[in-house]
């Protein structure tokens, strides 16, 4: 049904005459007769009888005028669902524990006038392609890896470089460490079973590995952060590597170690990608708050691998 048909039906019923509705909608009143003898066939009923004092709706006509009333109503709000600045700042964070998580949660805590729409998704390919489609507007990524580069319509920035450190159980050797040299890992087995092959985080350990001679076991099902942290814990021959920004908690008998890696300290680069033509008038806000809140990446003393993007 032609909305603009039944928008005319609406202003003639409000109006009571067709030329008001006319100079309402700014339109020819032949062209308002039109609209609704073209509606009246479509329905196959007569909606106004005409009157000395102009238009008066048929019983079929107030029947249909609730209807229409809501049918603008309806693509009102699905225009407004999509309108630049009406809708939600739509970004992908990758997993809910992570940094981006709480890069999000801080600019929402700043902004809170900005409604957002926060989404995970796996992997870089499906990222860039929500962010072409126009169904995301923004994606936190590691970019950018080697022989994977971002398609020209993409922008990214690099926003905060997320030291690693190592997790262990009480049991480990080097649960008492206050901190642990880099090369000092090789040897001991550290253990990381979320690392998907063709990531950008695989690529970022094969790279940590092949550097500085590690050894890093991604084997076993992947049951999630809680099944890892009871392993580690139960496990003195194996570490982990964790995020200094992740949220983890666990149950006070695991008795878990977090122990700062330093001699460089190897840090993972976490970027904001978005569309070069992106209008969300949010986007620009989000930018500006994380190069605000966040320390300049590429500190001395840390480790990131070549191909990944200066700031």
């Amino acid at each position: 049904m032609d909305l603009d048909t039944v928008r005319t039906f609406v202003a003639a019923a409000d109006t009571g005459r067709f030329q008001e509705a006319a100079a309402e909608l700014a339109v020819t009143q032949q062209a308002v007769s039109k609209r609704i003898a073209a509606l009246e066939r479509s329905l196959g009923v007569r909606l106004f009888t005409r009157t000395p004092r102009g238009a008066e709706l048929t019983i079929d006509g107030q029947a249909f005028l609730p209807h229409a009333r809501e049918l603008l109503r309806v693509a009102e709000r699905a225009t407004a669902s999509v309108r630049t600045g009406r809708r939600p700042l739509r970004v992908d964070i990758i997993a809910s524990r992570g940094a981006a998580s709480g890069l999000m949660r801080a600019f929402h805590q700043a902004h809170p006038d900005v409604e957002l729409d926060v989404l995970m998704l796996l992997d870089i390919d499906t990222a860039v392609a929500a962010i072409r489609s126009g169904e995301i507007d923004a994606s936190f990524r590691a970019v950018a890896a080697p022989g994977r580069p971002l398609p020209e319509d993409i922008e990214s920035v690099r926003v905060l470089d997320e030291p690693l450190q190592l997790l262990t159980g009480p049991a480990h050797a080097l649960a008492g460490a206050r901190s642990v040299p880099l090369a000092g890992l090789a040897g001991h087995r550290i253990w990381m079973p979320g690392i998907v092959p063709g990531t950008e985080w695989a690529a970022y350990y094969e790279d940590l590995v092949a550097e500085f001679g590690l050894t890093i076991e991604a084997t076993g099902p992947n049951f999630g952060s809680d099944a890892l942290l009871d392993t580690v814990a139960d496990t003195p021959a194996l570490a982990t590597f964790i995020g200094q920004h992740t949220r983890l908690v666990w149950p006070a008998g695991h008795g878990l170690r977090r122990i700062p890696v330093t001699g460089p300290t190897p840090v993972y680069p976490h970027s904001l990608l978005w569309h070069r033509d992106n209008p969300h008038p949010a986007l620009p806000t989000l930018r500006a708050h994380l190069a605000a809140t966040t320390a300049a990446p590429g500190a001395g003393g840390t480790w990131a691998p070549t191909w990944v993007r200066p700031r």
